[in-house]
């Protein structure tokens, strides 16, 4: 006899935690997105772990009825590469910023990536120290104005996805906090992919760095400013969809499709490709030279850091058994301190 269990909505994943974020901050879209998405997946509560470190963002755990974790500065990525190789039956998710992620957890997130340990991480990416009350972050622009930076940032930005690129992840996406429905569009693709996803989110920070990507929301200029990457499909932007991105060389430049310039003449996205080099160049395609890709950059399989990880163990115990710790300890050379 089979139990049918409840359908689950989008409030069953809400805990009874006051959500504490600023009016109008961008973290409240993501989490509302991220709640239907796991009702659309049905996805078992007690099969669902948030983990962050440090930060606004960091706050997300608490505010999900599921398992969670509020780890230490930088570290979230350690965290749930452990978990996840101890309980793979497990969805976890990485909840990170701009300054957890790429500042003192740079490392832990680069090799993580690498790994490609089955988890998905999502970095809120507000250009600012938001928790800290507005200092720089490695995001910010050359020029800013911060608390910490009143002459204005000389510090080079990173850029998340072309570092996750780099690192050869194997998902890849970038949304807004405003364009719900891509954004809950492209949370579930990564919620659905085997092995890492990296998902970065344009968040506007509205006390300490509002407006950031208000080039990227506006409506009346997004059509212009972003252009949405679709699979095998031309590479198209423009409020009338008259422009397009072309390849000189290796060299992407925006082309008029009323100057004689035909479809097939454009760049065609290929989120598939095991080469990871054109899709690291679309991560650098920035604003204003260049429509900035939203959407999702790459979707490969690849090896599984975790699976194979427990592969070893699994191969090691039919070779040489359970083991035993307490032998484990008496065994090899040992000295007497007298």
């Amino acid at each position: 006899m089979s139990i049918e269990l409840p359908t689950l909505k989008p409030t069953d994943y809400a805990s009874n935690q006051d959500v504490r974020w600023c009016p109008g901050c961008g973290d409240y879209s993501i989490l509302a997105q991220m709640k239907k998405v796991m009702a659309a997946l049905q996805t078992p509560r007690e099969k669902l772990v948030f983990i962050s470190g440090i930060g606004c963002s960091s706050r997300f755990p608490y505010y999900m009825d599921t398992y969670g974790l509020h780890s230490i500065h930088g570290r979230a990525p350690a965290f749930a590469t452990g978990l996840k190789a101890a309980r793979p039956d497990l969805q976890v998710w990485v909840i990170t910023g701009d300054g957890d992620g790429l500042s003192i957890g740079g490392n832990h997130l680069m090799h993580c990536i690498r790994r490609n340990v089955d988890l998905n991480i999502v970095l809120f990416n507000n250009r600012i120290y938001g928790l800290t009350k507005g200092q720089y972050s490695p995001t910010s622009r050359l020029g800013a104005v911060t608390k910490s930076s009143p002459m204005g940032v000389i510090d080079n930005p990173l850029y998340p996805l072309s570092i996750a690129i780099g690192c050869e992840a194997t998902f890849v996406a970038r949304t807004v906090d405003t364009n719900v429905k891509h954004l809950g569009d492209v949370l579930q693709r990564a919620a659905e992919h085997q092995g890492v996803s990296f998902v970065e989110v344009y968040q506007n920070c509205v006390v300490f760095n509002d407006g950031a990507f208000e080039y990227a929301t506006d409506r009346d200029r997004k059509a212009d400013t972003t252009i949405e990457l679709q699979h095998g499909k031309p590479l198209i932007f423009g409020t009338h969809r008259d422009k397009g991105i072309r390849l000189r060389g290796m060299e992407p430049e925006v082309v008029d499709l009323q100057s004689g310039v035909s479809e097939d003449d454009l760049l065609f996205h290929d989120e598939k490709a095991a080469e990871p080099s054109l899709a690291y160049l679309l991560s650098r395609m920035r604003y204003p030279d260049f429509p900035e890709p939203i959407g999702v950059f790459r979707a490969v399989d690849r090896p599984r850091y975790d699976a194979e990880l427990n592969h070893q163990i699994d191969a090691a115990r039919a070779k040489r058994g359970p083991g035993d710790l307490a032998q484990l300890f008496r065994s090899g050379d040992t000295w007497t301190v007298t």
